[in-house]
């Protein structure tokens, strides 16, 4: 007789908390490029990338003490800060600058369609290192994603140029090696303490802007800071705390296919914010890169062999 409880079994509560915790993530970021747009007219790349991750870190480090109720806890074991450090200069400073000073040169719009080289780069990269593997579903849903993406670029639209382009592809590279070391960092190290240590560690790196900070802040409007303000609690002191939340709890490769949203969202809210309506191409890529988001996340089907060496196991079992 088969047990029934190896039966295949619904998605676990934790399972849709993760995938709630990634669709928060992939809003707020989406919300990011438009922010970010707007705001770097008036203050550099650097001087915004400062102020987002010290409201980040400091928004991050009231949280900590709220929720464990002591002062935060630094790990002791060296290879986990090493890790930390990396994911902290590498994501969370050199993307941010790097995204910023993209964003200077190109649309938003664009911006977020050449970040999204980043998922295929970390689906390949959590293959080949992490021992994800390469699923057929995330495959095969990566790629419509991706032709999705590449829709949307159709529309030649917007203002680019060959610097913003490369800085955006440099973005790509930067945020798919963060995803990746935290990926390793988060067997060690709860996704909160990652990213809190992750901010305080890319604060520390933007310091050698604070001068040129000081003096953009004496004329900035106040829009512009309220902007900035905002892309360091949300979509970098939430955003990337839900992003490790799920995380920690889902494969890297399936978790950053989720992303693939954000172009769609970013074409969405710039619709609704900006008042810019989406082309046949926008609506089109978008429909696609939702769709592929989707095939993504179905888990592939146990194999005839694995099903057959199951079904022996529970006989004898029984």
């Amino acid at each position: 007789m088969i047990n029934q409880s190896s039966a295949p079994t619904a998605p676990k509560t934790g399972d849709a908390k993760a995938l709630l915790a990634a669709g928060v993530t992939v809003l707020l970021w989406a919300s990011s490029f438009v922010a970010i747009r707007d705001i770097g007219h008036t203050l550099s790349a650097g001087s915004m990338a400062l102020l987002r991750l010290a409201v980040a870190a400091t928004a991050l480090t009231v949280m900590v003490v709220v929720m464990t109720r002591r002062v935060p806890r630094i790990p002791r074991s060296w290879r986990s800060l090493r890790l930390i450090l990396c994911y902290g200069v590498l994501w969370l400073a050199g993307y941010t600058v790097v995204l910023n000073s993209a964003e200077q040169h190109v649309d938003a719009g664009t911006a977020a369609l050449l970040v999204s080289l980043a998922p295929l780069l970390v689906a390949f990269g959590a293959g080949r290192f992490l021992g994800e593997g390469y699923p057929r579903p995330l495959l095969l849903g990566s790629a419509i994603a991706f032709s999705g993406v590449a829709v949307i670029a159709l529309d030649f639209s917007g203002d680019r140029d060959g610097i913003g382009i490369v800085l955006c592809l440099t973005a790509a590279v930067l945020y798919a090696a963060g995803v990746l070391i935290q990926k390793v960092t988060l067997r060690m190290v709860d996704g909160l303490t990652v990213t809190w240590l992750g901010c305080v560690i890319a604060t520390v790196a933007l310091l050698p802007f604070a001068p040129g900070l000081v003096d953009e802040l004496a004329s900035a409007p106040a829009d512009a800071i309220a902007g900035t303000v905002y892309l360091g609690l949300f979509p970098t002191a939430i955003g990337f705390s839900t992003w490790a939340y799920a995380l920690r709890r889902m494969d890297a490769g399936r978790l950053s296919a989720t992303t693939y949203a954000v172009p769609a969202l970013s074409v969405l809210l710039s619709w609704v914010l900006l008042a810019e309506v989406p082309t046949v191409f926008g609506f089109a890529g978008g429909a696609l890169c939702l769709l592929g988001v989707a095939i993504s996340r179905r888990r592939p089907r146990p194999s005839a062999t694995y099903s057959t060496e199951r079904l022996t196991t529970c006989e004898a079992s029984s």
